[in-house]
């Protein structure tokens, strides 16, 4: 089985920062994967799917275009083929393993070409957990989440299935595609179970348990995968005589008539208040204001903080801005970067006096060049189009993340 070792988070902007100091990279969160409408492996988030349909008594699954076959407890390579009838060597040289190699109870293994016909499947109400698989309270869910989401560049998703070895008998000719047949995924360098779940709308434990993945959730290059069905929708219920319609969830509900359009509201005489007499100015407190009460840094832009700082978690504020808004360099200093995450959203470092950094992310159209000298309220950019459109601002002591409110407060 191959499997991808843990990458650092801090794929994009390590080697830049490397010139700037030598420090620890290694805590760094650059790509800023944990920000508001970053992606994310949330379940409710993919479309519900059906269950994997039942296999027949062989292990074998068929549709139109392809069978799989699903191994069971203590089997390998050779022993799942020689139940077929089928040539160990073809079967593993098309799933990109060796004849001897174990399976995991469940695992599902694409067959170079058709066997005999076997009883119609029927899909399976719910799908029992392969035997070798952990519990999934037993897995972190970050952890896999992030090492899943550091692809070294994954190429585009390849729905049809590649062609047996020339070793290996013709398979029956293709039929097109019925909706029921779930395409067939076969898996390139680079690529996770989560980048390819997140490619075709699905859950990653979906994906995982259609093909009987291990508790890593680990891929390896050639393997082909089956990608799960959506499940057919609820029926909407029936609305009851005089009562609101109940909706099917995610459609929304109906907007209610206002009581103020069917009756109108009684016309009333009002009088505007008026200043009491001899009462004082309101004072200027901005004239007021001193040097020594001015915040070091100034905000990037003005708006509301949709998320505060978390060490290690979230290592800055997240503003929301609506998207053009000018990001505004929150003090004097020089741009010492310019980087994008693994998204290709640009990112802005900017160096300052007694090794301060502030990093700006979820921007677009920098305005400044790598090198150049910018003045605090300069405009270095703007707030890049998201779901909610927002700014994240760092600050940062070296390399160590520190909260960023009290420098602008």
């Amino acid at each position: 089985m191959f499997h991808r070792p843990p990458l650092a988070r801090a794929l994009c902007m390590t080697a830049t920062l490397t010139i700037l100091a030598a420090c620890n990279t290694s805590e760094l969160d650059w790509d800023l994967r944990s920000r508001p409408g970053a992606l994310n492996t949330s379940e409710a988030a993919r479309a519900a799917t059906a269950p994997r349909p039942r296999p027949d008594d062989r292990g074998v699954i068929s549709y139109p275009n392809y069978q799989v076959a699903v191994a069971r407890q203590g089997d390998t390579v050779a022993s799942l083929s020689g139940r077929l009838g089928l040539d160990p060597v073809q079967v593993a040289s098309y799933n990109a393993l060796a004849p001897q190699n174990p399976l995991r109870a469940g695992e599902v293994v694409a067959l170079p070409q058709r066997v005999a016909a076997a009883p119609a499947m029927a899909p399976a109400p719910v799908m029992a957990a392969p035997v070798a698989t952990a519990s999934p309270s037993s897995v972190d869910v970050t952890a896999i989440a992030t090492t899943a989401l550091d692809r070294a560049g994954s190429g585009a998703p390849v729905p049809a299935a590649a062609p047996a070895s020339a070793a290996a008998p013709a398979p029956v000719a293709a039929t097109p595609r019925t909706a029921d047949e779930p395409v067939r995924h076969r898996v390139v360098r680079g690529e996770t179970a989560y980048s390819i779940a997140r490619s075709y709308n699905v859950s990653a434990k979906a994906l995982a348990d259609w093909n009987g993945l291990g508790a890593d959730l680990g891929v390896r290059e050639g393997q082909y995968l089956i990608i799960p069905t959506a499940a057919a929708a609820p029926p909407a219920p029936a609305p009851a005589p005089n009562v609101t319609p109940v909706t099917v969830p995610g459609v929304g509900s109906p907007t209610p008539t206002p009581p103020s359009a069917a009756k109108p509201l009684p016309a009333e005489s009002t009088t505007p208040a008026s200043k009491p007499a001899n009462q004082p100015a309101s004072p200027d407190l901005g004239a007021q204001r001193t040097s020594a009460s001015a915040s070091r840094l100034g905000f990037p832009v003005q708006g509301k903080i949709i998320r505060g700082y978390v060490k290690k978690k979230n290592d800055g504020i997240d503003i929301s801005a609506a998207v053009g808004t000018p990001v505004a360099a929150a003090a004097d200093g020089t741009v010492a970067a310019i980087t994008q995450d693994t998204d290709q959203v640009p990112i802005l470092v900017i160096r300052h006096p007694d090794n301060l950094l502030t990093v700006y992310a979820n921007i677009d159209g920098i305005k400044v060049a790598k090198g150049a000298t910018v003045k605090r309220g300069q405009q270095i950019a703007v707030v890049r189009a998201a779901d909610p459109p927002f700014v994240h601002f760092e600050v940062r002591k070296g390399f160590e993340s520190v909260d960023p409110m009290p420098y602008l407060q």
